[in-house]
């Protein structure tokens, strides 16, 4: 399937990411996932080695690659130890958000590895490829967690004007026929991430998973209150917190952290798109992705009739 499982702060860890790639789409997670930072080369080895045992089993039908996301914001004082790893075990795929550094490019491309980089308009895209990105996410309006406002259409259309490279789009999609539409507009990849919440492999709290599948996109608040940047939340994780979610004071985004005090925020403040009106359970992965699939297949016959 043409589909990139979004890195999910606090949520992703090596049990989501292999069962991703296991069932054919592309596996990520958030390198600041694994606290301590010397974590993360158990985590990177255990992915490396599980992938490459499963290929060899299966060399009819190969797991898919995996990602790395890293955050490139001054906050992040791990990112050169983070990346160190990347280029140690030759991450098939970076993922930059907030900021577009031409030397994590260069570490990336030393290997061999691909750079996407995701932004929410158009010249934001357009510095990104400037300073070596292989590739783009397009964070379109509805996306879970830090999103922008701009409608897919205009946002994919902005791009292809001038780029014919690898591009993800990102915004309530968790449906096959949502991947469908994803590649209509002109993106390569449907990049979804809130589904994968409601997952067995998760990371998630059985409150959060449960959440997801009760919400729809009714429930999802859009603010830039808990970490100094714009993103969608869950209405009732937001009362639970003791925050009236109709009501949010605006944040400040000379605050914005992605350290510590991010994580504590994310655990009560849960990130979620306005695509999750068709979660309807919790299952595992491979049974999410054939879902997708189906629905992928339903689709394209429907269109073909038309």
């Amino acid at each position: 399937m043409p589909i990139i499982g979004a890195p999910l702060f606090i949520i992703s860890h090596p049990q989501l990411v292999i069962a991703q790639c296991q069932a054919g789409v592309v596996g990520s997670m958030p390198a600041l996932n694994a606290r301590p930072a010397s974590q993360l080369d158990d985590w990177l080895a255990e992915i490396t080695e599980t992938l490459a045992a499963y290929n060899a089993a299966h060399p009819q039908q190969p797991a898919a690659p995996f990602a790395i996301n890293q955050i490139v914001h001054k906050s992040n004082d791990r990112l050169a130890h983070d990346m160190a790893l990347c280029v140690k075990y030759k991450v098939p795929i970076v993922i930059t958000s907030l900021g577009a550094r031409t030397e994590i490019n260069d570490a990336a491309h030393s290997y061999g590895g691909v750079v996407l980089h995701d932004i929410i308009n158009n010249a934001f895209a357009r510095k990104a490829i400037e300073k070596g990105a292989d590739g783009l996410i397009a964070v379109a309006a509805g996306a879970g967690g830090h999103a922008g406002v701009k409608s897919p259409f205009a946002l994919i259309q902005e791009i292809r004007e001038w780029f014919d490279g690898p591009v993800a789009l990102s915004g309530s999609i968790a449906t096959g026929g949502a991947v469908l539409a994803a590649q209509a507009l002109g993106a390569d990849f449907a990049y979804i991430g809130s589904a994968f919440i409601a997952t067995d492999e998760a990371r998630a709290s059985p409150a959060y998973k449960q959440m997801i599948v009760d919400s729809s996109s009714d429930d999802i608040v859009y603010s830039n209150l808990f970490t100094g940047v714009h993103g969608n939340y869950l209405k009732g994780s937001i009362r639970q917190a003791g925050f009236d979610p109709d009501a949010l004071p605006a944040g400040d985004p000379s605050t914005m952290n992605f350290g510590a005090d991010a994580a504590k925020a994310w655990k009560d403040i849960w990130g979620s798109g306005q695509g999750i009106g068709a979660v309807k359970q919790v299952q595992p992965v491979r049974q999410l992705v054939a879902r997708l699939q189906a629905e992928y297949v339903q689709a394209r016959a429907r269109l073909a009739l038309a």
